[in-house]
């Protein structure tokens, strides 16, 4: 299985912060940012990986990671994304890079107190389709939202208004190789972007589509509120060691 971190756009949200860097590169407690999502896959022993970014700030990913080693890792992949389009516009990068393996798409600003282990074993087992991975949350207005009804997926929204229901859906997903022919057929959704949500509703057409809860604290750390909220959450894991 490959690994993807997409961490790219211009994290315009979290400006005058990112005028002179990448927002994955901004600190969480005592690493950056995009530390997290490398060692979640890393951890998870997903050790192909490859780190898809943008913007005007993208040569210092290079200078922070390196070829990976000091994450245990032989090599490190990247790509440049040109302007922005989309969760889904940033994984069709990748398409080379998979080459018919599934994929474990991590977004660059997610980060989760347990592991990813017990999915990734789990997708392997269900061998095709899509898998994600689900935490009940207070804002679910903020993310694609969930309905589950009798222990399933029924359809899934991407920040409405008012949500179905308090499961979001974290920014981490589990596909097969088809994902990029998914990819192809979309076309932009009102904000101007190829959303994520639209592909995980097509595999859900399929039926071939399964979720997990994740167990343990998750937040994004996309906002000035939720990376205040990271580092703390970080912290608090890191002091009760």
């Amino acid at each position: 299985m490959k690994g993807v971190i997409l961490a790219g756009g211009l994290g315009t949200r979290m400006s005058p912060l990112t005028k002179i860097t990448n927002k994955h590169l901004l600190p969480v407690y005592d690493k950056p940012m995009i530390y997290y999502p490398l060692q979640s896959l890393v951890e998870a022993g997903i050790t192909d990986i490859l780190i898809v970014t943008g913007g005007p700030h993208a040569g210092d990913f290079l200078r922070l990671l390196g070829n990976g080693s000091e994450f245990g890792l032989k090599h490190l992949n990247y790509t440049y994304q040109e302007g922005e389009g989309g969760i889904a516009a940033a994984l069709r990068l990748a398409e080379y890079f998979c080459g018919g393996e599934p994929v474990c798409v991590f977004l660059g600003d997610n980060i989760i107190e347990g592991s990813i282990k017990d999915a990734v074993q789990e997708y392997k087992r269900q061998k095709r389709g899509a898998k994600i991975l689900l935490k009940e949350v207070p804002d679910p207005e903020r993310f694609g939202v969930a309905e589950i009804v009798k222990g399933k997926v029924k359809r899934i929204l991407e920040k409405p208004k008012r949500p179905h229901s308090n499961y979001a859906v974290i920014g981490i997903y589990f596909y097969d190789c088809r994902v990029f022919e998914i990819i192809k057929t979309l076309k932009p959704s009102g904000r101007g972007e190829l959303e994520i949500t639209d592909v995980n509703n097509r595999y859900l057409e399929l039926g071939e589509l399964s979720y997990s809860i994740l167990k343990g604290w998750w937040t994004d750390a996309g906002t000035f509120d939720s990376l205040r909220r990271a580092t703390n959450l970080v912290a608090e894991k890191n002091l009760g060691k």
